[in-house]
């Protein structure tokens, strides 16, 4: 299949800086069937935890933490596209479509994530992507879990279970851009002026 780009979005850092193991999975198996498109790694972070510090104290984003591990996996720099704008799955689908795809008039899109993570990605991207103009072909691939333990690995499942019934709300009364731009910057408390740290995820939060 001939596609423009594929979309990886974040899935956290560890302490160092580096991919956990369930992110590098979805890493490996963009190089798995890359064919010379646009690989575009989503995320600056999460507002479940601070972010991890470079040795200039500076934050890193998880998209160029994700970008590094392709460069060091071969891809050439020029080849990859970063956004460092999200901290969640609806801001990694919309600012992709806005920063990215919509400027560069990508169409064909495969967007490459965790099984867990799977149906609010499917969801929240289809959504997104699907509002007006809409211009754009989606395909989606599921990366295995690598590396979480089973307990945090049933935390995280139960969450995305309470997070997509959240998300389908949400669904069900914005159906515009400009519906959804207002709602995230006046809303939605990762991205308005009201910015606070999100919830406690609990027995999830090795998985962020």
């Amino acid at each position: 299949m001939e596609r423009d780009a594929i979309l990886i979005p974040g899935g956290g850092l560890l302490r160092d800086g580096h991919l956990p193991p369930w992110v590098c999975a979805r890493f490996d198996l963009a190089l798995a069937v890359y064919r010379d498109e646009l690989l575009i790694p989503l995320s600056a972070g999460t507002t479940h935890k601070a972010p991890p510090l470079n040795e200039d104290g500076f934050p890193i984003f998880e998209s160029i933490a994700g970008g590094r591990y392709l460069t060091l996996h071969g891809i050439p720099p020029d080849r990859i596209l970063t956004e460092n704008c999200s901290y969640d799955t609806i801001g990694n689908a919309f600012f992709s479509r806005l920063i990215h795809v919509d400027p560069l008039e990508l169409r064909k899109i495969l967007i490459i994530t965790s099984r867990f993570h799977m149906q609010r990605t499917h969801i929240t991207f289809n959504w997104v992507y699907g509002m007006p103009p809409s211009r754009c072909s989606l395909a989606f691939l599921e990366a295995p879990d690598e590396g979480i333990p089973p307990h945090d690995l049933q935390a995280r499942m139960d969450r995305e279970k309470k997070s997509v019934t959240r998300l389908n709300e949400t669904v069900s009364r914005i159906h515009s851009l400009s519906e959804l731009h207002r709602w995230l910057f006046t809303e939605h408390t990762a991205y308005g002026v009201h910015h606070r740290s999100g919830d406690d995820p609990g027995a999830a939060m090795a998985t962020y």
